[in-house]
């Protein structure tokens, strides 16, 4: 055992709550379609089983897990260098082979025969990547637990007889035992299949009882008969391609037309942004020139728990790639309108949020009686703020992440692109019905704009109808700032320094120009947004978001301008956030963030 190789080989791996990844692929190469994984890589991914059995044996003493991969190559190498350990410790594996993430995470989280996840996936990186996310129920673990897993990690592959242990019994494992795993993995997958079909009629209809699930579905299959509607799904090799998409869309009457989905047949690259998107842009188009049914096509990652959405502009006449932040407004104004279709208490209502969501979620929650709370950056976080939410009595139909276009419909802890789409069919088909407003309707007449309204109305009137906020795209390479220290604390109090001076200085011009007149400071950690400048609004490694929120001449806020480090790189996350269509706004006030983070960086 050669316990430099072993560090070398762990130096680029990436440890967060996020997930754990690094490039896994034998020749070292991001974008290797090679299956062959190193000795010391097997012995790394062996380490991240031993770590979680221990984790999970502390909450059951025979617990059984699922265990899954994406549709990257070296998942089955990962996954056998894992199962013996597993079976070593005491931990049962339920192997379902390629797997999608919310399929797995939705098994986990319903079946009362397990007690956690292992997902093997390096999400929306490049093929050669690869890595992990534990889970327990049905999401990620995060917060504390996350941070003690990380610890544990730490210490054990920095410990040359521990992990001349894991070597041995790597090399000792019986090859019956792993078989005895890989044989049921057709048994595993079917059963991780049908309880995803069955979660996602739950999280899509609302309703826990199946008898009112089959009525909502049968009104809304009869709706697309009226209102024909066509899907294009361009899967692009990911894990989806084994999931329920094909029968969940076609049992509902929605013509599709799905591409690329093979397993592992990656036609482009994996991340499903930009020109990613744009042979799902052309199919759409071409779709749409022999059947105007056709309106929405979805590009997933690998893991297919982010999937970005292009649609059919009517006034364009060209299909079009729909922002983050718009997909997110759009699956919460489907959200909320639902509750009130419904005739929930809208006092009661709220929707969770991640710190740089536009404000146009607040405009929408505002007009609509709901309330928006926000958390720091990351899945788990606003997973457990909508949790805490619930436990005080608030209604959280939907949460996640506007930034990045990811939304988690309740019951779901992980985004979904199902979800999405299943959010932007109802607000096209749930229409009026006599004298009952449909989801687009109650919008107008909730927001004051009921003239906007128009029976035969469009997903461009829709979007149209959209509060109007320019934002910063954390997708743009603006968005990432370089900086030279890696003390976020020193940078965000210094930062807290420079900007009073820079206010006095702008001040006459942010009236006159921008009509802003006040600011204040909001801290994002974990779960918390606390309101204050200084360093006590703060803890820990103050790694969360830091915003400065502007409020015009009525004390309302407009605009606001976001930073967050990354925890790997010398890189700061930035953001700014206008109210309006002005672009050149938006442009200012980032500009001028990023000058405040030079002067605080260099102070440091």
């Amino acid at each position: 055992m050669d316990q430099e190789k072993i560090n070398k080989a762990l130096a680029p791996l990436i440890l967060s709550a996020s997930g754990w990844r690094k490039v896994f692929a034998h020749d070292g190469n991001e974008e290797s379609l090679t299956a062959k994984i190193s000795k010391e890589d097997r012995l790394l991914a062996a380490a991240m089983a031993w770590v979680f059995s221990d984790f999970i044996l502390t909450r059951d003493e025979s617990p059984r897990i699922a265990l899954g991969i994406d549709s990257r190559p070296t998942g089955p190498a990962i996954a056998e260098a894992m199962i013996p350990i597993y079976l070593y410790k005491g931990v049962e594996p339920a192997y379902t082979g390629v797997c999608a993430a919310p399929e797995i995470m939705a098994w986990s989280g319903t079946s009362k025969a397990l007690n956690g996840f292992c997902y093997i996936s390096a999400s929306h990186n490049p093929a050669g990547h690869n890595g992990v996310k534990f889970g327990l129920g049905g999401g990620v673990i995060g917060g504390s637990d996350s941070a003690d897993l990380i610890d544990s990690y730490r210490a054990l592959t920095g410990n040359a007889e521990q992990m001349e242990e894991i070597g041995e019994i790597l090399k000792s494992s019986a090859d019956e035992a792993l078989q005895s795993v890989l044989e049921l993995t057709e048994q595993n997958k079917a059963s991780s299949y049908d309880s995803y079909y069955a979660f996602t009629r739950r999280v899509a209809s609302g309703r826990e009882d199946r008898e009112e699930q089959k009525r909502f579905f049968s009104e809304l299959k009869e709706k697309i008969k009226s209102h024909p509607l066509g899907v294009i799904a361009e899967q692009n090799g990911s894990a989806r391609s084994l999931s329920v998409d094909r029968e969940y869309l076609t049992e509902l009457g929605v013509k599709l037309i799905s591409l690329n989905d093979e397993p592992g047949r990656f036609v482009h690259r994996i991340v499903p942004e930009g020109f990613s998107l744009d042979l799902c842009r052309e199919e759409l188009e071409k779709a749409r020139r022999t059947d105007e049914a056709f309106l929405f096509g979805y590009v997933p990652d690998c893991d297919g728990d982010r999937g970005n959405i292009v649609y059919y502009n009517d006034k364009s006449g060209q299909a079009q790639i729909l922002e983050a932040q718009e997909v997110f407004a759009l699956s919460v104004l489907s959200e909320l309108t639902g509750l009130a279709y419904a005739g929930e208490d809208m006092g009661r209502a709220a929707v969770a949020v991640n710190g740089p969501t536009s404000m146009r979620i607040d405009r929408m929650a505002q007009a609509l009686g709901a309330r928006v709370f926000r958390a720091e950056v990351g899945e788990a976080n606003v997973v457990n703020l909508a949790a805490s939410l619930r436990e005080q009595g608030f209604l959280v139909p939907i949460l996640g992440e506007g930034s990045n276009g990811g939304n988690i419909t309740h019951p779901a802890r992980v985004r979904d692109p199902l979800n999405t789409l299943s959010a932007l069919m109802k607000l096209m088909l749930i229409r009026d019905e006599g004298d009952r407003k449909g989801l687009f309707h109650l919008w107008c007449e909730k927001s004051g704009r009921e003239e906007i309204y128009r029976e035969d109305f469009t997903l461009s009137d829709i979007i149209a109808s959209l509060p109007r906020f320019t934002t910063t795209s954390a997708f743009e390479e603006k968005a990432r700032f370089p900086i030279t220290t890696m003390d976020h604390g020193a940078l965000k109090a210094g930062y807290e320094e420079i900007f009073p001076g820079q206010w006095e200085l702008r001040k006459e011009e942010l009236k006159s120009r921008f009509d802003i007149w006040d600011w204040e400071e909001r801290n994002m950690e974990g779960t918390e947004e606390r309101i204050g400048v200084g360093r006590q609004f703060r803890s820990g490694k103050e790694k969360g978001g830091f915003k400065i929120l502007f409020l015009n001449k009525e004390g309302r806020p407009t605009d606001y301008i976001w930073m967050r480090g990354s925890g790997t790189e010398p890189v700061f996350r930035v953001l700014a956030d206008c109210e309006g269509d002005d672009r050149e706004r938006e442009a200012w006030f980032l500009d001028w963030h990023k000058e405040m983070i030079t002067l605080a960086d260099g102070a440091v």
